[in-house]
């Protein structure tokens, strides 16, 4: 598998314990940098350091967020009353009764007001919370190597679409340089023809002026740096890939060098073929640019 990753997957992991089920869903999306967000039952904000920590170790890049839901063991729901406060609503509503001569309450009206009856913490005991901390994070570790699986199995697919789009720059850019029009017997019949137009278009013009002017011309619409620098890119965009890791900005990077490199290209190009090559090279590397910006 490609050690590259993308920046887009999900995973889930479970763990049951003696105080409830717990679970984690974690999805990824593209980001600039590394983005977490957690969403927590009440209760549970005590691990959200050490979480965000863990996920740290593992990712880059990508905006992550983590979710972890608490499935407390029903056998553990133990109702706790808060009797001071039921007395009082009790009495409150026994003088309600009397002064407008109001229905009577009922015990279970009273029980359903808020903040008269509650559920024990099933995790007030110290050594429960630990145990179960340990089943949280254990399925969080679960949970982080499956997005990291999910994240290098599309790394796996980009990797083959940008190696391509590598090669098929690269292609191009051979195309460029092994280009007719660019031999110096090419050049040269067409400097003659300009020359020749010009001479017969402009009476009494200097011609070795003319003959120099056009040497600069030519100089100018040399493409040998361009071509070079697009061959280095290439190789250094196969380096990368092969050295794995989160290599996204240094790609992008290179996509942009890529990108200026073929505009210069068709500026100056002085031949219809290799303008139709620069063309082509521009799709491709706009087409890599767009691929890169999913890799971590």
């Amino acid at each position: 598998m490609s050690r590259l990753q993308s920046m887009t997957g999900f995973a889930r992991a479970a763990r049951d314990h003696d105080a409830g089920g717990v679970a984690w869903e974690i999805k990824s999306v593209n980001g600039r940098g590394l983005e977490t967000r957690f969403r927590l039952p009440p209760g549970f904000e005590r691990i959200e350091q050490a979480a965000r920590q863990r996920l740290q170790k593992r990712f880059a890049r990508g905006n992550v967020q983590a979710a972890l839901t608490f499935a407390q063991n029903g056998a553990l729901r133990r109702p706790v009353v808060d009797e001071a406060f039921l007395k009082e609503v009790a009495a409150l509503a026994g003088r309600l009764q009397e002064q407008f001569d109001t229905a009577p309450a009922t015990a279970d009206g009273l029980l359903g007001l808020r903040g008269v009856i509650d559920y024990a913490d099933p995790v007030a005991d110290e050594d429960v919370r630990i145990s179960l901390d340990e089943a949280i994070f254990a399925a969080f570790e679960e949970a982080l190597g499956g997005l990291e699986d999910a994240r290098r199995e599309e790394g796996t697919a980009l990797e083959i679409i940008l190696l391509d789009q590598i090669s098929r720059i690269e292609a191009l850019t051979d195309q460029a340089e092994t280009d007719r029009s660019r031999t110096p017997e090419a050049i040269g019949e067409r400097l003659r023809e300009q020359v020749a137009r010009l001479s017969d278009a402009t009476a009494g013009f200097d011609e070795d002026r003319l003959h120099a002017e056009a040497a600069i011309l030519a100089t100018k619409a040399d493409i040998r740096e361009e071509i070079d620098r697009l061959h280095a890119h290439t190789a250094a965009a196969r380096a990368l890939i092969a050295s794995g890791g989160p290599v996204g900005r240094k790609l992008d990077f290179i996509g942009q060098e890529f990108n200026r490199e073929s505009n210069t290209l068709c500026s100056k190009s002085n031949a219809a073929t290799v303008t139709a090559i620069g063309l082509e090279l521009k799709a491709v590397v706009d087409q890599f640019r767009e691929q890169v910006q999913n890799l971590e």
